[in-house]
């Protein structure tokens, strides 16, 4: 029976194990691992930036309209807006759309790719609840926290099917070419670590 009153010494110690679990969570990311991700991305994607783009094709899958369209698309071309776009009484897009959330990097006149989404209706779809705006909220809290600034933006590209299965199928054309870090289908490529306690 001496063992049950050393069980509920053990159990007993249960709140300070997960107060300490819940501390390893809350370990902050240094500035050399926050800038080291940001450069792996940035060396991914850079050729891209530069027209590089270098889609591999299987057979028939992409027409030769869709390859021309996708290999000369260039997102710094679409205007940038600020993440508050949305709160505007005047939404400068409408309708269908592709849109991306970039960030250009501290001390250069060079940008990544966070985040690829596509939508029926742009002026609405940054309102309310958003996976993504979450982790571009860990994000910037992150490099807050080690002194590095940000300048996220998002762009929409309009020139889309209006049709959502083509619409939908041209958005993961192209999360599979430029891999951005915040879409699902990408996050473990890039062990993004402002997702992983993220649901």
């Amino acid at each position: 029976m001496n063992n049950s009153k050393n069980q509920q010494k053990l159990f007993n110690n249960v709140e300070l194990i997960e107060n300490k679990a819940q501390q390893n969570k809350e370990l902050k990311l240094s500035k050399k691992i926050l800038k080291a991700w940001q450069n792996r991305v940035f060396n991914y994607q850079s050729k891209l930036f530069k027209g590089g783009a270098n889609i591999h094709c299987q057979g028939s899958l992409f027409s030769q309209i869709e390859k021309t369209s996708l290999q000369n698309f260039s997102p710094l071309d679409l205007t940038p807006l600020p993440m508050s776009f949305w709160r505007s009484s005047d939404s400068p897009h409408h309708g269908p759309a592709i849109y991306l959330v970039m960030d250009r990097l501290e001390n250069c006149d060079s940008y990544i790719l966070l985040y690829i989404g596509e939508t029926i209706a742009a002026e609405r779809r940054w309102k309310g609840e958003h996976d993504c705006k979450t982790y571009l909220a860990a994000y910037a809290e992150a490099l807050a926290s080690v002194g590095i600034k940000n300048q996220l933006s998002i762009r929409f590209w309009s020139d889309v099917p209006e049709d959502t299965r083509s619409r939908r199928k041209l958005e993961q054309q192209l999360i599979q070419i430029w891999l951005p870090p915040f879409n699902k289908e990408t996050r473990t490529r890039w062990n993004t670590p402002f997702t992983s306690e993220l649901k």
